[in-house]
């Protein structure tokens, strides 16, 4: 389903983010492969409308991978037992990397580095129910203490088609370096194929791949604001400001068809990253924060962008 030997790059499933409108601006400019963001499975057994939102595909999407979360093997089983009957789901990929207080208190994310046993025992259950074409798992070096290889040979033990590692412990969340030598011991360790992430942007992908000795690239806050990234990364060209701005308006107007009107309000917080480094960001920021209609909105961001 995915030829590692050409190694592709990954946007990162990033919660609040990487929604259906902002992978489909990444897949048109240069992202291989897109994860939806993290959906509980629990809100997915209770048919949660907004968790049944979110597992809408772009039609650039293919495979399409969606990701899930939790701790409870019931839950998840019927999770995936939902997700097989939608024939446009490719994969699921299981989150053990989400440091997030409230999703570490339901034993789940990040939480499962702890217990390697259950974090084991969950995979094995999505990989004997799922129908899918992969099952993978994201994952942190650790939760307080490194240990990427025991985790990665427990996820290729359990039956992962290849995981994805962000450079970090749990505890770090955000902070500090991402340890690439993490990944590089946990790609010694195993077979599967490893995807590396953390702090890859277009001056030092290149680097993390030849240290790493990673199959694939994995993007996630990098990209916030600059999309265009994979672009960059693929071509070795920067972008000129009219295609930035040819990608941002292309990126409002799918919030406004995947959204409707909320689309507006939604797409704030996109701006506010778009306007970094731009003279007059300050007060775009303020001004875009008080607009609610589609048309004077695209009007100010146009102008905005000249």
């Amino acid at each position: 389903m995915i030829d590692f030997s050409q190694k592709p790059l990954f946007l990162a499933p990033m919660a609040g983010y990487s929604d259906l409108p902002f992978r489909a601006v990444v897949k048109k400019f240069g992202a291989d492969f897109t994860i939806s963001e993290m959906i509980s499975a629990n809100a997915l057994v209770f048919e949660s409308k907004k968790s049944l939102k979110m597992l809408e595909k772009h039609e650039s999407e293919s495979p399409f991978i969606v990701q899930i979360a939790g701790s409870d093997e019931g839950v998840i089983k019927k999770a995936v037992s939902l997700l097989n009957g939608l024939e446009f789901i490719d994969g699921i990929d299981f989150n053990c990397g989400c440091p997030m207080p409230k999703v570490v208190r339901q034993n789940a994310g990040a939480a499962l580095l702890e217990n390697l046993e259950l974090l084991k025992r969950l995979v094995s259950a999505i990989k004997t129910h799922s129908t899918k074409k992969s099952v993978s798992v994201k994952f942190r070096l650790g939760f307080k203490d490194k240990k990427a290889e025991l985790i990665a040979r427990a996820c290729e033990e359990a039956g992962a088609d290849f995981v994805a590692i962000h450079g970090r412990t749990a505890k770090q969340l955000y902070s500090g370096k991402a340890d690439y030598e993490g990944i590089a011991l946990a790609k010694k360790a195993v077979k599967i194929p490893i995807i590396a992430n953390g702090d890859i942007d277009a001056h030092n992908a290149s680097a993390i791949l030849q240290s790493t000795k990673a199959d694939a690239l994995m993007i996630g806050r990098a990209s916030v604001g600059k999309p265009w990234l994979f672009y960059e990364l693929k071509s070795g060209k920067s972008v000129s400001n009219a295609l930035k701005k040819e990608i941002i308006l292309y990126h409002y107007e799918s919030m406004l068809r995947h959204y409707g009107i909320m689309g507006v309000p939604l797409f704030r917080k996109h701006l506010h990253a778009y306007a970094k480094g731009i003279d007059g960001a300050s007060n775009f920021r303020d001004e875009i924060n008080r607009i609610a209609d589609e048309s004077i909105m695209r009007t100010r961001i146009e102008s905005f962008l000249g």
